[in-house]
C-alpha cells in the first residue's frame, strides 16, 4: 500500500466525521430555533393580551368616571332641592340627606377602593401595569424574529456544508447560529438594548 492509497482511505472517514458533526450542529440549531419560535410566539401573544387588558381597564376606568360624575351630580341636585324647599318635612329632609351621603360616599369609593381594588386609582394602576407588560413584550419580539431568521439561515448553510463537505461554510453557519442564539437569549432576558431592533 502506498501513501496515496492510505490517503484515499482516510479521507472518507474524515468526511464522515465532518458530516456527523455538521448533522449534530444542525440538530442543535433546530432545537434553538424551536425555543426561539416559542419565545417569539409568547411575546406576540403577550403583546396582544396585555394590549386588550389595558384597553379594557381604560374602558372600565371611563365607565367608573361617568358613574362617579352621575352620583356627584345627583347629590348636588338633592342638595339644591333641600336649599329650595326650606319648609320640607323633617323625615323627607332626613331621607334626602341620607341619599345625598350615599351618593357622595359612592362617588368617593369610585375614586379609590383599596379593599375591592376597583376604584379609579386602582384600575388606572392596573392599566399602566398592562401597558408596561405590553411594552416589554414588544421589546422582546424583534429579538426573537431576527434570531429565528439567523438560525434558519444557519441551518440551510449547514445543510449545504454537508453536501459540499465545506468546513468554511459550516463555520459561517455556526457564527450565524451563535448570533441568533445571543439574540434569542436577549429576547428572553433583555440584557442589552439594540436600538436597531427596538
Amino acid at each position: 500500500m502506498d501513501a496515496n492509497d492510505a490517503r484515499d482511505m482516510m479521507e472518507p472517514e474524515a468526511a464522515d466525521r465532518f458530516k456527523r458533526r455538521a448533522a449534530v450542529t444542525i440538530a442543535v440549531m433546530a432545537m434553538l430555533l424551536a425555543i426561539t419560535g416559542l419565545g417569539g410566539s409568547n411575546a406576540g401573544k403577550d403583546m396582544v393580551n396585555n394590549n386588550i387588558q389595558a384597553s379594557n381597564l381604560y374602558a372600565f376606568y371611563q365607565a367608573k368616571y361617568a358613574r362617579q360624575v352621575s352620583f356627584q351630580l345627583a347629590a348636588n341636585d338633592l342638595e339644591l332641592a333641600l336649599a329650595r324647599d326650606a319648609a320640607m318635612p323633617p323625615d323627607a329632609k332626613a331621607a334626602i340627606e341620607k341619599r345625598m351621603k350615599e351618593y357622595r360616599d359612592t362617588a368617593t369609593r369610585y375614586e379609590s377602593d383599596p379593599r375591592e381594588k376597583d376604584g379609579k386609582k386602582e384600575i388606572l394602576a392596573l392599566a399602566k401595569e398592562a401597558e408596561t407588560a405590553r411594552d416589554v413584550a414588544a421589546r422582546r419580539d424583534p429579538y426573537f424574529d431576527y434570531a429565528e431568521a439567523l438560525l434558519q439561515i444557519a441551518i440551510v448553510l449547514s445543510s449545504v456544508a454537508i453536501i459540499a463537505t465545506s468546513a468554511p461554510l459550516l463555520l459561517i453557519a455556526n457564527v450565524l447560529a451563535g448570533l441568533g442564539t445571543l439574540l434569542m437569549l436577549n429576547g428572553y432576558l433583555l440584557w442589552v438594548r439594540l436600538p436597531m431592533l427596538e
